[in-house]
């Protein structure tokens, strides 16, 4: 599925809406970004090669547009409505990225959130919000997730949502200056057959109501 049915689209779940990336969003992205240096840094993607550098934000922008045009990812922001002001306010952002259609029609899913906002259901609300349409919309079979196996905060969103922990992959991905090993989750569109919003908000709002 490509073309305008593909991309751009905007999510919504009650005051939560993710939404394409631009480079409009570069100073608001950038002061979420600087405010939460700390918080991110463990799990930030590092340049491998020696002297390397990450991409600028408009270069990570271009990159991400280009591969929503060519229907292998899915850039968004995550946002939400707050009283009195006018528009979303940032308060993370998550990637669909590595999608492979044909016989395997699967994804990989990553997604970080303000330290402010943490605790409060924001990134299991996303992360569903984004597997839900691309098994009910795009029509895609398996969502992935890799986290490091030190990422607490990471680790209790996959399992919230029932996320299956698959293996371990050792030196998977250049993290914070070093190769690091990941945990492997994953979920496939049989395991959620009336969607996985519906069942985190579901389970969510019982295990709010618990003692």
């Amino acid at each position: 599925m490509l073309g305008s049915d593909f991309w751009p689209v905007t999510l919504e779940c009650g005051d939560l809406v993710l939404r394409p990336i631009s480079r409009r969003d570069k100073r608001e992205w950038g002061e979420v970004r600087q405010r939460n240096a700390h918080w991110l840094a463990p799990w930030e993607a590092s340049n491998p090669q020696p002297g390397g550098r990450l991409p600028t934000f408009g270069e990570m922008v271009h990159s991400l547009q280009q591969q929503a045009r060519q229907g292998v990812a899915l850039p968004w922001l995550i946002t939400e409505r707050r009283p009195m002001l006018a528009k979303p306010v940032l308060v993370g952002q998550l990637t669909v990225s590595s999608i492979v259609w044909g016989s395997a029609m699967m994804a990989t899913l990553g997604y970080w959130v303000d330290q402010r906002c943490a605790g409060r259901g924001i990134a299991p609300t996303a992360v569903a919000l984004a597997t839900d349409h691309c098994f009910g919309v795009l029509g895609l079979h398996r969502m992935e997730i890799n986290i490091r196996p030190e990422n607490g905060p990471s680790l209790r969103v996959v399992e919230k949502l029932g996320f299956r922990a698959e293996c371990v992959r050792p030196r998977y991905l250049h993290i914070n200056g070093d190769w690091a090993d990941h945990s492997s989750f994953a979920l496939t569109a049989e395991e959620v057959p009336g969607g996985l919003l519906s069942r985190w908000l579901r389970e969510g709002d019982q295990s709010a109501k618990a003692p």
